[in-house]
């Protein structure tokens, strides 16, 4: 049998520069992998931020959109009745007018944010508008006067409608 060879202090020394060198080489690169990550994770979270950001705004704009088909389809119903009321003949064509833009302004009702209970006064005006034509002709000034006061921005005008539609005979035509 061949004896182990006894190692020198010096090949000793050598083995473990070498075995030490090479950790060290290994803590480097872990360091830099590290970094790497870090680096990646805050470009990452700046990314996420300016979507977030990108969005939201996005969404504000959208939104201020909406309102101002809104606005835009009171003026029309409003500007219905006032025909309707005005006109010599056809009523049959600007009543049918008169609800599709009230159907216009219950569906950007439905888009706004945060509008759900005026959006249920809306939706109630579009219905029985729709379903009680005869009864909605009797009201009419009194719906004008509520579309007066939501272009002037006074929340009062949805208390109105409701007040208006609560008189009607919802059994009845």
């Amino acid at each position: 049998m061949a004896k182990k060879k006894a190692k020198t202090k010096k090949e000793k020394a050598d083995e473990m520069i070498r075995y030490t060198s090479r950790d060290l080489g290994q803590e480097y690169i872990m360091k830099r992998k590290m970094i790497r990550a870090i680096v990646m994770a805050i470009l990452l979270a700046i990314g996420l931020a300016i979507f977030v950001a990108l969005y939201i705004d996005e969404k504000h704009r959208v939104q201020e959109t909406y309102r101002k088909q809104y606005r835009n389809s009171i003026v029309a119903v409003k500007e219905d009745i006032e025909d309707y009321q005005n006109a010599d003949g056809d009523f049959e064509l600007r009543y049918r007018r008169l609800t599709a833009d009230a159907a216009v302004m219950s569906s950007f009702a439905f888009l706004l944010d945060d509008f759900e209970e005026r959006q249920k006064v809306v939706n109630l005006f579009y219905t029985t508008v729709l379903k009680y034509p005869k009864q909605t002709e009797e009201h009419f000034d009194d719906f004008k006067a509520a579309f007066e006061d939501l272009l002037a921005n006074l929340d009062k005008g949805y208390d109105e409608i409701q007040a208006v539609i609560d008189k009607f005979d919802l059994k009845g035509y």
